[in-house]
């Protein structure tokens, strides 16, 4: 499908028109959007626009990294949108000239319909040009990450909270899911900060003072969400170690009680191995009262043990 919108001479903004109009009528700015291309219409970026191979060579070719190429007259960019569900990128191509924007990309981008409704209920969008459609493009992108990485981020929150309440349900395996969430997210996020500091810094890229402002703000989000992913990434990090330093010190604890029980039981035991040991030399084994001796005295020896670890504090490790 191709989507057309023009704003000709007079002020007037036209939609949906045919592309041969680009060569009748006198347009001031244009925005010629492919959304999920057949053959015939991708072929139109060679035979109608004369678009350089390469670039039209990336269009087709999925899935290139965040770039910006420069060509006589105009300026190729390869950006990243993100699936909400899946947090894959998907790519979205851009050729922008001084009085043009082309889109191109194979799936569904819900960040160009927000600007496709902007452009044709705001007569201030019109007057600004191609340069300013393309700001708006790439904000909307950009601006499309953050309910994502804050998604993650609340999330982190809420594991950290059960992990300190609810150890005994805790499982790392979200935190290894949330990691690799932020994984793919940094894959997407850095090269397009890259990207737009080279557009800021480029003498090829001509921007008027008011125009390097708007992408300067779009450089100053994709820098606060590098923060906020890194951030995250320490964080599952933190959660991590306090995962293991819990299930150590648990350990450890559980190891303690058995050895305090097995403790209080190794007198016990020898004694009763020693008159288990039925030897007929042994004199206890004739009294009358031998084997209630016997018992008193572990149980004596017993309650001994544990009131010495009690005395010890040790005891406390059992209402924990």
């Amino acid at each position: 499908m191709i989507r057309t919108f023009g704003v000709t001479a007079d002020s007037q903004l036209e939609v949906d028109f045919p592309l041969e109009d680009l060569n009748k009528k006198s347009f001031d700015w244009y925005w010629v959007d492919f959304d999920k291309p057949s053959a015939e219409e991708w072929a139109l970026l060679d035979s109608f626009f004369h678009f350089h191979p390469l670039a039209i060579e990336d269009c087709l070719h999925r899935l290139q990294r965040p770039k910006v190429d420069y060509y006589d007259g105009y300026q190729f960019f390869v950006v990243h949108t993100m699936n909400e569900e899946t947090l894959e990128a998907e790519e979205l191509d851009l050729f922008i000239g001084k009085n043009f924007v082309v889109t191109f990309h194979n799936t569904s981008v819900h960040e160009l319909d927000i600007v496709r409704e902007k452009l044709q209920r705001d007569a201030k969008f019109w007057e600004r040009g191609a340069i300013y459609a393309m700001y708006q493009i790439l904000d909307k992108v950009v601006d499309s990450y953050f309910p994502l990485v804050y998604k993650i981020e609340d999330h982190l929150n809420e594991i950290e909270d059960q992990m300190t309440f609810d150890m005994k349900h805790f499982s790392m395996d979200t935190v290894f899911e949330m990691r690799s969430d932020l994984l793919w997210l940094r894959r997407t996020i850095l090269p397009m900060r890259d990207l737009m500091y080279r557009v800021l810094n480029s003498s090829r890229f001509d921007l008027q003072q008011h125009e390097y402002t708007y992408f300067a703000d779009i450089s100053d989000h994709l820098v606060k969400l590098t923060e906020i992913v890194e951030s995250n990434r320490e964080l599952t990090a933190d959660i991590r170690d306090s995962y293991m330093a819990m299930n150590s010190n648990r350990m450890n604890r559980i190891m303690m009680i058995l050895t305090i029980v097995s403790s209080i039981f190794i007198p016990l035991t020898f004694i009763a191995g020693v008159y288990g040991m039925n030897f007929e030399n042994m004199p206890e084994l004739e009294m009358k009262y031998g084997y209630f001796i016997a018992l008193g005295a572990m149980i004596l020896i017993g309650l001994s043990m544990l009131a010495w670890f009690k005395h010890k504090g040790w005891m406390s490790l059992f209402k924990q």
